[in-house]
């Protein structure tokens, strides 16, 4: 007997929802830029930051992305100065939701990376397996990260909470981008590491500065209760921050509900032997 043609439709269907659980989310359009002073010039397109964070830097010099070797061309970043602001929507807002991982809500990826600290030869070559002392370059700026659901009335993310971006952590092309670092970890954490070492630590995640929404306060100070946004502002205070890209935390599925998924397949699995 031939095997009935839903076969390949059923296991299409099953591979399809389980990718829909871990689907990430990025920023979908820029509402505003503002430079700001002291940018650096030429890396002034915002549509880079839409979609994905880089994975791999193109061209002669490029390659994968990751903690040592982070984007660094104009079709990747953009720059803010001091006085300069960013502004970004999500075509699906945003959830608030204490569920995430470490309670972030989403990220935001830049340019900084961890310095190497082995010497270079003649030609430039590292001597040895790179290896980091936990310092960063590429970072510095104070930032203002506010948040909307409605594109008009934005709120600050308490700023004794929220990171600076383009800082911890610097982006792995190789990671999930919405699975967010421990927050715990310093850069002392990281000093005398490989790339091995540090994705070790990073325990499949693409990096990133994570927020949550629950730091969400109005103009005195008092907080306020979003159950999600569509709408992510950065500015920049003082110094320079380089953008890569915006990504929501995945929700990470209730056991129950990967024991529901792998029930399924098995039963089509079944179903296709007989």
């Amino acid at each position: 007997m031939k095997a009935p043609l839903i076969r390949p439709f059923a296991f299409a269907s099953a591979a399809v929802f389980a990718l829909a659980l871990a689907r990430a989310q990025y920023a979908s359009s820029v509402v505003n830029y503002t430079a700001g002073s002291g940018a650096t010039a030429g890396y002034d397109n915002p549509a880079t930051v839409l979609g994905e964070p880089s994975r791999v830097t193109p061209g002669q010099f490029g390659g994968p992305v990751d903690p040592f070797a982070p984007p660094y061309l104009n079709s990747q970043l953009v720059s803010l100065g001091a006085g300069g602001s960013l502004t970004v929507q999500f075509s699906s807002p945003i959830a608030h939701d204490p569920a995430h991982a470490y309670g972030f809500d989403f990220q935001i990826f830049g340019n900084s990376g961890f310095i190497v600290t082995n010497a270079l030869d003649e030609n430039f070559n590292f001597i040895g397996t790179p290896a980091t002392d936990g310092s960063l370059f590429g970072s510095g700026a104070t930032t203002r990260v506010s948040v909307s659901a409605d594109g008009q009335t934005f709120f600050t993310l308490n700023p004794a909470l929220a990171p600076a971006v383009d800082t911890m952590f610097p982006t792995d092309g190789n990671g999930d981008f919405g699975k967010p670092v421990d927050p715990s970890l310093k850069g002392s954490n990281f000093a005398g590491l490989t790339l091995e070492g540090v994705r070790g630590f990073y325990a499949g995640s693409g990096g990133g500065a994570g927020f949550n929404l629950g730091w969400a306060q109005d103009g005195s100070g008092q907080a306020v209760v979003l159950s999600g946004v569509s709408y992510v502002r950065i500015e920049v205070l003082n110094g320079k921050a380089d953008i890569d890209g915006f990504s929501a935390v995945t929700a990470v599925p209730e056991p129950a509900t990967w024991s529901l998924l792998a029930l399924g397949l098995g039963s089509l699995v079944m179903k296709c032997r007989r």
